[in-house]
Formats: C-alpha cells, structure tokens, sequence
C-alpha cells in the first residue's frame, strides 16, 4: 500500500515539550501587545496547547489502521457507497485558521465495505493536520483507494477558509470545491453523474475529473 501521509514520528526533528509550547504561546501574546501575566491570560498557554492537541490530533491517527477492519458478508451488494455531509475542521498550513467544510465520500465495492464511521474518521485523520483543501482532497481519496482497492473512488470537499474571510481579501461567504475521482467515476461519466446527483451538485461540468 502507498499511503502519502505525514508521519512526525519519520521526520527530522524534535517535538518541543508542553513547557516550550507554553512558552511559544506566551511570547506570541507579547508580540500581540498584552500581558500574559495578567490574571486572565495566566492560563491561557496551557488552554491553547490542550485546544491545538484536538485541532491538530490527526498526526496521531493512522489511515491504514482506520480503514483495516472490513466486510465481505454483504449479500452481493455491488451499488455505490456515499457518506455525504461529514463536517470537517482543518486549518490552513499558510496561516494556521480554519477551513471548515462539508466531505462527500464515495466508492464503488469490489469484494469488501467499511464501516460508515470509518469514511468519517477518515476523513477527521487527515484534515485535523495543517492542510491545503486540495492535498486533503487527494489524500483521502488515495487512501480510500490503496486500502480497500475498489471499482472507484470519488471525494468532494466542499470548504470555507479564514484566510480569505477574515484576513487578505475578506471574501465571506466564498466556498472552494475540490474534487478527486477515480476509477470508475473518472472514467464512466454516468457513474460520476450519479454520485454528484446524490451529492446535490447539479453543476457537473464545474468540477474536475480528478
């Protein structure tokens, strides 16, 4: 299996003790021009650490892992299988804000299936990481593919990122679509047009086919 995913464990550096986030933390209020000493600031290095332990737990989760327990047993069942609508909280690795959005997963079975909860794990294990919606949208979809090996994959994300609501060109309201399809969603338009209709995108045309 070739699974593309950031393992910290792998990489060349030393993960920072509790103490020297703290301290990280209490310097960027300084440079924000308050007082962390303050009382209602003294606790806030250790709440901002245990709040990026949530937001960024997706460097402790395994995707292979996830997705290792399937089934067989499924009486023939050879349709498409959509989980639409997962809710999703990534954060920007250009200005580490949220992207928050909504994941359309699908995949046409071979032989197995998974667990619907584990599309939504999936799902959590890659974007709880600083991201781009683009490498998220490919690392799930490859994932989905290298593990379970089925007639096709197709993921759609559909986000709102804080870098442009909030700062730079204030754009509220704007949504970025990025699509993967494989297999047969990228190669028999019918199947694609099927999932995008479940889905509710009417607009087929306007997203790509991989």
């Amino acid at each position: 299996m070739n699974i593309r995913c950031l393992d910290p464990a792998a990489m060349d550096f030393s993960k920072p003790s509790q103490r020297d986030a703290e301290e990280a933390v209490r310097t960027l209020i300084r440079w924000a021009g308050d007082d962390p000493s303050r009382e209602g600031l003294l606790d806030t290095p250790a709440r901002v650490i245990r709040a990026y332990r949530e937001f960024f737990s997706g460097y402790e989760s395994d995707p292979v892992q996830i997705l290792a327990t399937t089934f067989s047993e499924v009486d023939g069942y050879d349709e498409m299988v959509v989980l639409k609508d997962i809710r999703f909280e990534s954060y920007c690795e250009h200005h580490m804000v949220p992207i928050i959005g909504r994941a359309h997963v699908a995949y046409l079975p071979s032989r197995r299936v998974v667990g619907i909860s584990k599309l939504a794990r999936l799902v959590d294990a890659y974007a709880k990481r600083l991201q781009i919606q683009e490498k998220l949208t490919v690392q799930i979809a490859d994932a989905l593919e290298s593990v379970l090996q089925p007639l096709g994959v197709a993921v759609v994300l559909e986000a709102a990122h804080q870098c442009m609501s909030t700062r730079g060109v204030h754009k509220p309201g704007a949504a970025l679509v990025t699509s993967r399809m494989r297999g047969v969603f990228r190669d028999d338009p019918s199947t694609r047009r099927e999932f995008l209709s479940i889905i509710g995108h009417s607009a087929v045309a306007a997203l790509p086919n991989a």
